[in-house]
């Protein structure tokens, strides 16, 4: 496929951690005419402000990174901000690409839209199989209706308009630009401030909630946005070829998981903790298992570079630099 380094590209959410990683990588390739608009700048939940981002800029094509996200604290403290926020900035940035002529759009979302007890490793066809987990529920939808609504755009203005709209599911993602506020925050970004943290005060152990038996798949944020840029290239005859009309989302998967007790010892590692590790088992342990089949997108020609080892080093001198 032809490559036109030229071409106007927005990246929605480009100061956001997957949106960053997407930009450095789109830098690496040679595109250079790359916009961005920061929140203050641009209120994607605005229906008129984004009409008119979209009326002055045309651009050619839109990596949707832009999302309201947050850990399990956050999704249940502020479950109507999740599903509406979510729903908004989705809902706005797709249409009004549309409106304006953008005929390549490549949609990000989450493997939270998952059942919560689906067969692992979870596979595309898993989706809207059954219940999801109650504490992201708000958040799963709106990314469900985010995948759907570039299905139905693909569906009614594929062959009329040249709309391509495309999905892409990652697993769990950590690394630079990640947010690490105390509660707020995923498990990696949160074990990297507490092991730090307990480094710091000389803490004789650092307690994690549950058994430590989870297991978790974990990609790093770099590697996820060469998986979008590679799936946003991928020629219209492939990519339909490996995905359905009402099935157009694919993973992106680092390929195996760890336990959390593996996690936790691999976080103290990078962060040069020497205490201990406890348990705490009078807390919730969650799902047992969340693992992504990423065989669709491997098949494909994609696989992750980056092991969880170097990616937690690079992910706790990011942490070091946010926080000297």
């Amino acid at each position: 496929m032809s490559v036109n380094l030229n071409e106007k590209i927005y990246v929605a959410g480009h100061l956001g951690m997957v949106g960053s990683a997407i930009v450095r990588n789109l830098k690496t390739l040679g595109y250079d005419n790359i916009v961005g608009r920061s929140h203050t700048q641009l209120d994607l939940t605005n229906q008129a402000a984004v009409q008119a981002f979209f009326q002055t800029e045309k651009p050619d094509q839109v990596y949707l990174a832009a999302a309201k996200v947050g850990g399990i604290y956050a999704n249940n403290t502020y479950p109507a901000e999740f599903i509406y926020d979510n729903l908004m900035v989705q809902n706005n940035v797709i249409h009004h690409a549309f409106q304006n002529g953008v005929k390549k759009l490549l949609f990000l979302g989450s493997s939270c839209i998952y059942p919560k007890l689906a067969p692992q490793p979870m596979s595309e066809d898993a989706l809207m199989t059954g219940t999801l987990e109650p504490t992201n529920e708000p958040y799963a939808i709106a990314k469900i209706a985010g995948i759907k609504l570039c299905e139905s755009y693909n569906r009614q203005y594929g062959n009329s308009h040249g709309v391509d709209y495309r999905s892409v599911m990652p697993t769990n993602l950590y690394g630079p630009g990640d947010n690490y506020h105390p509660e707020n925050s995923h498990v990696i970004p949160a074990m990297i401030r507490r092991f730090h943290e307990a480094k710091m005060s000389n803490a004789p152990q650092v307690l994690i909630w549950g058994t430590g038996t989870p297991k978790r798949e974990f990609l790093y944020v770099d590697d996820m946005a060469t998986a979008s840029v590679f799936v946003m290239g991928l020629s219209k005859k492939i990519y339909d070829e490996h995905t359905l009309p009402m099935q157009g989302h694919i993973n992106v998967g680092f390929g195996g998981d760890v336990t959390i007790a593996q996690l936790a010892a691999a976080v103290s590692r990078a962060v040069g903790y020497q205490g201990q590790i406890g348990f705490d088992t009078s807390k919730p342990d969650g799902t047992p298992r969340k693992w992504m089949d990423s065989s669709r997108l491997n098949q494909l020609g994609w696989h992750a570079n980056i092991g969880l080892e170097t990616g937690l080093k690079l992910a706790y001198e990011d942490f070091l630099k946010q926080h000297a």
